[in-house]
């Protein structure tokens, strides 16, 4: 049977997760250096190592209200067809494993908010995951290029 491993963190106060495949690594938070002119989800870009990652506020990318980040926030740095972006979540919970055939399709509902985001639902424990699909997350965003 096929297995996922997902890497579960709340945001918003809801449990998502994210394929372990597609994240190169989970960073403390550091102060971002504010853009102008891009998206209102794009919280800024930092310094990783010599190159300039941009970084998402994924509550806000989701439609709900920024993220006031503190030091108790994380920075998950995702990488998806060579492009390497942190997504700012409240924090960083679990590894998990699902079955793939575990993973249930969204509702069909509108096309606003969360839902065109996630890739599957799955449950673990007594709680529900959504799962983000990283391309869909990304897919209209205008972000400088990391060098």
């Amino acid at each position: 049977m096929l297995q996922r491993e997902f890497i579960t963190f709340e945001v918003g106060g809801q449990l998502f997760g994210l394929d372990i495949m597609a994240i190169r690594e989970i960073r403390a938070w550091t102060p971002v250096t504010k853009l102008p002119r891009v998206p209102h989800y794009v919280a800024g870009v930092v310094n990783l190592r010599g190159t300039v990652l941009p970084v998402v506020d994924l509550a806000a990318r989701l439609g709900w209200k920024e993220t006031e980040a503190t030091p108790r926030h994380a920075i998950i740095v995702t990488q998806v067809g060579g492009q390497a972006r942190g997504l700012i979540v409240d924090t960083v919970s679990d590894i998990v494993t699902i079955a793939a055939d575990a993973l249930q399709s969204p509702p069909t509902t509108s096309c606003d908010g969360v839902v065109p985001f996630i890739e599957g639902l799955a449950a673990i424990d007594d709680q529900m995951v959504m799962v983000l699909d990283l391309d869909k997350l990304n897919a209209d965003e205008m972000l400088p290029e990391a060098a």
